[in-house]
């Protein structure tokens, strides 16, 4: 699972490196098509973010309860 996270945490910053760069492309280019461009990357790059917290907050919190089954791990004691 821990392997799973980060793989998909280097995706994440990836996908969000690229998002940066497509802002700046479109910034830098003058055409009417790359107006509307960069609006919808500058909307993707504050909402995407922000979506990803959601969705882990939301499965932090559905999975509060779960923890409770799972057997007590030694090395966690003081």
């Amino acid at each position: 699972m821990k392997k799973t996270k980060r793989i998909l945490a280097l995706v994440l910053v990836v996908l969000l490196v690229l998002l940066y760069l497509s802002t700046l492309v479109f910034a830098l280019l003058d055409a009417p098509v790359f107006t509307s461009l960069l609006k919808a990357s500058i909307a993707a790059t504050i909402l995407l973010p922000v979506l990803l917290y959601g969705f882990l907050l939301f499965h932090r919190l559905s999975q509060k309860g779960q923890d409770k089954n799972e057997p007590e791990d030694p090395s966690k004691k003081a």
